[in-house]
């Protein structure tokens, strides 16, 4: 056999063992989308539900800027208590909620600083409920923001949004996901108290609202 001969069959001998590997490949990553794909259909997982159950205000005013040489901008002082609900709708998956934080939000501008909510797991179909504390101490806002709150004032309700921001995991068995990114939005309608010429946003202290409110999540 010529030299020319053994070099045809080896190329040969390669192109078949490079489309078996070809091949197999293609067949193991087709077996892992299946079993993928058989195992959402399975466990169907569903994000969870959250919702904002009432809002207590101790604090909510805006001070407008100063005559002085150097005026000041407008600033939104802020205190209020928030109870959170989140119910994991899934019969078979587990959620682990980490680093999650939460803030008020006016007008699409955070108005607060974010509190921290405690690391949870939630079992299958159960609840959690957390009712952290929300602080905004001389939040400078825009003007803009100063005259919708003027505008509020005056029909006698504002609408802060109650905003959560952080990572869940998923838990089948003894299989844990990696992290994914939640955020939360919850409106909530908060009325004026007290006389409404007497300064922008006034709330009389300790005023508790309830809201009963869905809330919108991406995850």
């Amino acid at each position: 056999m010529s030299t020319k001969e053994c070099g045809h069959h080896d190329d040969e001998h390669r192109r078949k063992l490079l489309r078996l590997i070809i091949a197999a490949i293609a067949s193991l990553l087709f077996l892992i989308l299946l079993t993928i794909f058989i195992i959402y259909l399975i466990l169907k997982p569903t994000k969870p539900h959250f919702m904002i159950q009432d809002a207590t205000i101790y604090n909510f005013n805006i001070s407008s800027p100063t005559s002085s040489p150097f005026p000041t901008p407008n600033t939104l002082s802020l205190t209020m208590q928030v109870t959170l609900s989140t119910h994991n709708p899934n019969n078979k998956i587990g959620i682990y909620y980490q680093k999650l934080h939460v803030y008020a939000s006016y007008r699409s501008q955070q108005i607060s600083f974010p509190t921290a909510l405690p690391d949870t797991y939630q079992g299958h179909k159960d609840f959690t409920v957390w009712s952290p504390f929300i602080y905004g101490v001389a939040v400078p806002v825009s003007p803009f923001t100063l005259s919708a709150l003027q505008q509020d004032q005056n029909n006698g309700m504002v609408l802060v949004s109650v905003k959560v921001n952080g990572r869940v995991k998923w838990k089948v068995g003894s299989w844990i996901s990696g992290r994914y990114h939640i955020f939360v939005n919850c409106p909530a309608y908060v009325r004026f108290v007290g006389d409404r010429n007497n300064g922008i946003g006034v709330v009389s202290p300790a005023v508790k609202f309830q809201v009963l409110q869905s809330c919108s999540v991406d995850v």
